[in-house]
């Protein structure tokens, strides 16, 4: 089934922005892929610096999908939808780095929304969701999107 902006803003109810192209269609992508201040690493690429917490800490994504991450200063959201019943998350991870903000495992395609970025889909399998950091020489910080 192909998904596209338009698609998938009519399912969810969540927004997008005008100038978004709203009949592209959303690619699913199996690797690491970024919108604007968050990234989404699949599990195995950073199993050495993440730890899961036990499996009853884990919850269904619910229809209207799970806020993972507000832009700085009240921004806008980035929100993880899904079909009911093919994707659980959870927040409860270690991180040694101390960037992720949760774990979330799919059996289907899920997608990310933003109302500036718009949509990117996620392959079925678990991946870490983290906020991102930019360097600048020795100094790094949280990328404010």
């Amino acid at each position: 089934m192909t998904v596209t902006l338009a698609s998938l803003s009519r399912r969810t109810g969540l927004a997008v922005l005008d100038h978004l192209e709203q009949s592209v269609r959303i690619p699913v992508v199996d690797g690491l892929q970024a919108q604007g201040d968050l990234i989404v690493i699949p599990l195995p690429l950073v199993a050495t610096s993440v730890t899961l917490i036990p499996e009853d800490r884990w919850e269904p994504v619910p229809a209207e999908g799970v806020e993972l991450l507000r832009g700085a200063a009240g921004g806008n959201p980035h929100t993880l939808v899904a079909d009911p019943g093919t994707c659980r998350w959870t927040t409860h991870v270690a991180d040694s780095q101390g960037l992720a903000i949760g774990v979330f495992t799919a059996s289907v395609p899920v997608y990310l929304l933003h109302p500036e970025h718009g949509g990117s889909g996620c392959a079925p399998g678990t991946y870490v969701v983290r906020r991102q950091r930019e360097h600048e020489g020795t100094r790094a910080r949280l990328v404010a999107d």
